[in-house]
């Protein structure tokens, strides 16, 4: 009964992916006798779900080498996996095989596109995607607006939730956070505000703590600091680490220690053994010569045995990923990015723009990973082209500043995605506008 058989190992693959157990998964989709599309589905979306894109995307290309047809299932988790590694040319390579098989009309693998292009930096072929989507669903106009807020373009962000609502498609809790976020990039305070309000009173939508941090990282990228906190007091519910996380970024901005502390303190009393607010909260005192608090800083993670987490970023060329830690030496051309990056540093530092700045004097914050990705960069790639590099944490101030010069000493477009934010740096400027 192979049927029977194929449906037995797929529902075991399931069971062992919902408790966590990829071994086992893997071990059960590997014994299967018979995979059909369905099997292979189930293993694609363990691995994306459980953030192993790249053992998912492995398992993608052995998928088609077998012949196996897929389906919109398929399709939507593979090009997840390419959002999830910022890897343009697996996912254009994926969305030549949508096309083959005929499923680009289908709304969800459309929606899966847009937001792959989006996280590659690809904005005009998001929004190519998007048009070409004969019945757009909430689904859609949210990759969409998400697409414009992430990459800075507030006002794209809200032009497009007012189209929605003339397609008389109401928003939810996720279009707002896409609405706010655009306005907080964009500074835009007046409309951010007017889009909170219009939450509740429009469309009886109870605002998360997502939300409530838009509206904190909007009103401290304004430098409203006391709005930010009064807005925390009064929050119905208990504020989390990301309403906190918001607060101590502006703090960090515009150089307040002193509701920094306040901020770390409950930052940490959430996350306990996270070394995000640690870490941040003796940056700002570095950043004010408060050495002094630095040292303690790094004493009480001792003592509470919290380590920062380990940087890394990554950059595409010839379709590998290229992966760079803190000090990296196991690369194999990783003395010559390691010249490349001091001839640069060289010719930032003759511009005088260039400060380095107090945290960031140790040498393993010298050579910071997406410092060596983006020399890199320049190493492999055309001088035509753009370099974009994905970095798993947020950028510090020092490694901010060196790319933004870095853009305009080597007079190219130079793109980084953190853990929060993209980056857009040409001539000597950040889409960001130094706030992020």
């Amino acid at each position: 009964m192979p049927l029977r058989d194929t449906i037995s190992w797929t529902a075991m693959i399931t069971a062992f992916s919902q408790n966590g157990d990829i071994d086992r998964a893997r071990q059960c989709f590997d014994m299967t006798p018979e995979r059909n599309v369905i099997t292979w589905n189930s293993m694609l979306s363990t691995y994306i779900q459980h953030g192993f894109s790249e053992e998912g995307m492995k398992l993608y290309v052995l998928m088609r080498s077998k012949a196996v047809k897929p389906d919109w299932v398929t399709f939507a988790t593979s090009i997840r996996a390419c959002v999830d590694l910022a890897t343009i040319k697996l996912g254009t390579q994926v969305v030549s095989h949508v096309t083959k098989f005929g499923l680009s009309s289908d709304v969800s693998v459309a929606n899966s596109i847009v937001t792959m292009y989006s996280r590659c930096r690809q904005i005009k072929e998001a929004r190519k995607v998007f048009d070409s989507i004969h019945v757009k669903n909430l689904i859609s106009w949210n990759a969409m607006m998400a697409t414009f807020a992430q990459n800075g373009l507030g006002n794209k962000a809200i032009e497009t939730y007012e189209d929605m609502l003339r397609t008389e498609c109401k928003p939810d809790h996720i279009s707002y956070v896409a609405v706010l976020s655009g306005c907080s990039h964009m500074g835009l305070v007046v409309e951010g505000k007017h889009y909170f309000d219009s939450m509740t009173q429009v469309f009886g939508i109870s605002p998360t703590n997502e939300h409530f941090a838009c509206m904190v990282d909007l009103l401290g990228r304004a430098g409203l600091l006391d709005q930010a906190k009064n807005l925390i007091d009064g929050m119905p519910f208990k504020p989390n680490a990301t309403v906190w996380g918001a607060l101590l970024g502006a703090c960090r901005i515009h150089h307040d220690s002193i509701l920094a502390k306040t901020a770390a303190k409950k930052l940490m009393e959430l996350n306990v053994e996270d070394s995000g607010g640690y870490v941040l909260l003796a940056n700002i005192y570095a950043e004010s010569g408060e050495l002094e608090n630095v040292a303690d800083m790094r004493k009480l993670m001792k003592v509470k045995g919290i380590r920062k987490s380990p940087g890394c970023s990554w950059i595409e060329v010839d379709n590998r990923l290229h992966v760079f830690t803190v000090d990296e030496t196991s690369h194999p051309q990783i003395n010559e990015v390691y010249v490349k990056l001091e001839e640069m540093m060289k010719k930032i530092e003759d511009t005088g723009r260039y400060v380095s700045i107090v945290s960031c004097a140790h040498r393993s914050q010298k050579y910071h990973s997406e410092k060596l990705a983006f020399a890199f960069g320049l190493l492999s790639l055309p001088p035509w082209m753009p370099i974009q590099v994905t970095k798993n944490l947020h950028v510090c101030n020092d490694c901010h500043l060196v790319i933004k010069l870095l853009s305009m000493v080597a007079s190219r477009e130079l793109i980084m995605r953190d853990g929060f934010r993209f980056h857009h740096f040409k001539d000597g400027f950040c889409s960001c506008r130094d706030y992020w």
